[in-house]
């Protein structure tokens, strides 16, 4: 209906204030967090598979510093991303969390595809593979809980302030867990005997990469190509509409995800003999209530006089100043300037009220009325009223 855009857009210096000071505090914390732990976590597997002679503990590790960088992504992203609406993004940057989450996804992806080939190729010389020092063990145990436990942390702060791409990061860290469960296993049974398992479970660390990458790029794409809501959210915006005092119909409700809300246009009918002014008001309210009860951040509201979603049977109909020249000329005499003329365009004709606040001989004008609407093309009714004072 309208474009909200706050009166200090044009501030450089408020520019950088996050729309949702909340979200933007607890995302920073958390993503903070993850840095410090994942950059940890890097160091420690990285040298320890080096200098232990295991793949799949520097595959993790890879894993890790693939979350540190998405990490800085994040803080970057978040950053912009809770900037208010502006003249260029009328509709805010919320967007940038999604371009986000598709390099994330890419990276990983790419990321997870080379670590299985890596791994493919040493399995191709097995009388290369050698055995890995125990340590790599305790430094692949201490991983797992670091991860789970970052997993839990960043999921609980994602859930409460309602952040798609903090979502997306917590099963980042859960994904590595798993990924380090796969190490555990694989570095298990290299100190058992079976060597060749330390560089199955790289290659399996490599997979899961490639996966969740896929899967979080495949999620943003669906979004940035205008993927409306779900079935169950879009019927209960229809039945906020609806219920609002005034709509009496509804029809093309549309939907599409912008980061973690949503936008939303809307047809709706209401009686076609009411005044502009209240049919705009009753299109206010049906914006403030979906505003109010669902995570939408704008609602454009179209007024309707009738259900035109297959047809438009007025399309054919000549403009105002056509049909009241029309009309004069079927008259036979011009119309008095100050009339007062009310046109209702309703199944493909026109309902005319003309009101008159000068003295004119009605009955002789309304035998004109009936016999023009017996045969117009245009006029279905022509309805005269006499007001005894100016409008």
């Amino acid at each position: 209906m309208k474009n909200h855009t706050p009166s200090h857009s044009h501030d450089k210096s408020a520019a950088f204030e996050p729309a949702h000071p909340v979200r933007f505090a607890a995302a920073r914390k958390s993503t903070w967090v993850s840095i410090f732990v994942n950059l940890a976590l890097t160091i420690f597997q990285v040298l320890a598979g080096f200098f232990g002679k295991s793949q799949s503990l520097m595959a993790d590790g890879m894993h890790s510093l693939a979350d540190l960088l998405s990490d800085v992504l994040v803080l970057f992203a978040n950053r912009h991303g809770s900037k208010h609406a502006d003249a260029e993004h009328p509709y805010g940057h919320a967007r940038i969390e999604t371009a986000a989450s598709l390099i994330l996804g890419a990276s990983l992806a790419a990321l997870g595809i080379g670590l299985l080939i890596a791994a493919g190729m040493r399995l191709q010389h097995p009388e290369q593979v050698q055995a890995v020092h125990p340590v790599t063990l305790w430094v692949a145990i201490v991983a797992l809980a670091a991860k789970e436990g970052m997993f839990r942390y960043m999921l609980a702060v994602a859930q409460r302030v309602r952040s798609q791409m903090l979502v997306a990061n917590a099963w980042h860290a859960r994904s590595d867990a798993a990924s380090s469960l796969v190490v555990i296993i694989g570095i298990v049974g290299n100190l058992l005997g079976y060597v060749f398992l330390d560089l199955v479970a790289a290659a399996v660390v490599g997979v899961m990469i490639a996966y969740m990458g896929i899967q979080f790029a495949k999620d943003a794409l669906t979004e940035l190509i205008d993927t409306g809501l779900d079935e169950a959210e879009v019927r209960a915006i229809r039945n906020t509409l609806k219920a609002v005092p005034g709509v009496i119909g509804l029809h093309e409700l549309r939907t599409r995800k912008m980061a973690d809300n949503a936008l939303v246009d809307a047809h709706i009918i209401v009686d076609p003999r009411i005044s502009v002014s209240e049919g705009h008001y009753i299109a206010e309210a049906a914006r403030s209530a979906v505003l109010k009860r669902h995570h939408v951040v704008d609602v454009m509201v179209h007024i309707d006089s009738e259900d035109d979603a297959q047809a438009r049977p007025n399309s054919h109909l000549p403009q105002r100043h056509l049909l009241l020249a029309h009309l004069a000329n079927r008259l036979g005499v011009a119309l008095p300037p100050s009339t007062r003329i009310v046109l209702h365009y309703l199944g493909g004709r026109v309902e005319a009220e003309l009101l008159f606040d000068t003295q004119i001989h009605l009955d002789e004008l309304r035998n004109k009325c009936v016999a023009i609407t017996a045969n117009d093309p245009y006029f279905r009714s022509i309805h005269l009223y006499q007001c005894d004072a100016p409008f």
